[in-house]
């Protein structure tokens, strides 16, 4: 079947490979504008339009959805599937029911929890222990629609947003392929989501980076892996901020909320429970990341000062 791919980021780039690779016709890829990049605002083009030319295809890069030109643009490409993933822009109505079998998404989260444009993130905020990837019949509400199929994986305790992103990117391929393959057959059993159960996953911003020390300290550690790498974890320390990137929890009590009750080779703070967390990779103003330790060596902290 003819197919038409909308994404834009990097996690969209190994759904597109797996159609590639897989053999699929695909007679046209969407994904967002060029967009300035760097200190010299060099435009840059997405990683998905970047694969899709290697590749020899059709890209469309629309500027608005509602407006008829994207709608055009998709019946010149004349798709009977539209796979989106992370494209960024909601599709109106004409666009949803222009295909023949539809649009189907490709969203990382147990569906119906988390909804929205981070649920990579989220899910290690707010401490879960598994999260997956959902393919899904698109609809006009915000991934409401039949889920198709689900894969889950477990979250491990110290691993950041972006290994996690990494790791359902590719699950994300391997979700499409079976979609694309159970739909060929004849063989997709939507279900519908329940709605009472659904939670939302909100567009991260650095407004989200400062660290509320009265959390607990498993809190703590999960929005600084959670915030891990983009827009990352922020405290104050005397009169600079931190990024925080690291953290593991540790068997340490005591102490006040941010309070460090370790400053030799360890960075190890307390937390709003009375646990602590050591810090691993922490990153001061203008400087480049760099381990808790050389951070150490370089920067003149004592037991009893505390992280605000």
């Amino acid at each position: 079947m003819r197919i038409v791919f909308m994404g834009t980021p990097d996690f969209a780039v190994p759904c597109l490979q797996k159609l590639i690779d897989c053999g699929h016709e695909i007679s046209g890829v969407f994904t967002q504008p060029d967009k300035p990049k760097g200190r010299h605002g060099v435009m840059t083009p997405p990683p998905v339009k970047e694969l899709a030319l290697k590749n020899g295809l059709t890209v469309y890069q629309p500027v608005k959805m509602k407006d008829g030109t994207a709608l055009e643009m998709l019946r010149q490409a004349d798709p009977e599937l539209v796979i989106v993933v992370a494209y960024g822009k909601i599709l109106p109505k004409e666009i949803l029911e222009l295909p023949k079998y539809g649009c189907i998404n490709i969203h990382a989260s147990l569906l119906p929890k988390l909804r929205g444009a981070a649920p990579i993130q989220w899910s290690v905020i707010n401490g879960f222990e598994k999260t997956g990837v959902t393919s899904m019949q698109m609809d006009e509400g915000l991934d409401t629609g039949d889920m198709l199929i689900k894969k889950e994986t477990a979250i491990g305790e110290n691993e950041t947003a972006g290994e996690l992103h990494d790791r359902l990117s590719l699950l994300g391929a391997q979700v499409l392929a079976e979609t694309l393959c159970a739909l060929e057959k004849g063989e997709l059993k939507p279900v519908k989501q329940n709605h009472s159960e659904f939670t939302y996953a909100p567009m991260l911003s650095k407004e989200l980076s400062p660290i509320d020390w009265n959390l607990s300290a498993q809190e703590v550690h999960n929005k600084i892996r959670g915030l891990s790498p983009w827009p990352s974890a922020s405290a104050r320390l005397g009169e600079k901020n931190v990024k925080i990137h690291r953290s593991v929890l540790t068997d340490e009590k005591g102490g006040l909320p941010g309070e460090i009750i370790e400053a030799g080779k360890r960075l190890v703070v307390s937390c709003g429970d009375g646990k602590c967390i050591e810090i691993l990779e922490i990153q001061a103003e203008n400087k480049k990341a760099m381990s808790a330790a050389d951070f150490l060596r370089g920067n003149p902290v004592k037991t009893g000062e505390r992280f605000s």
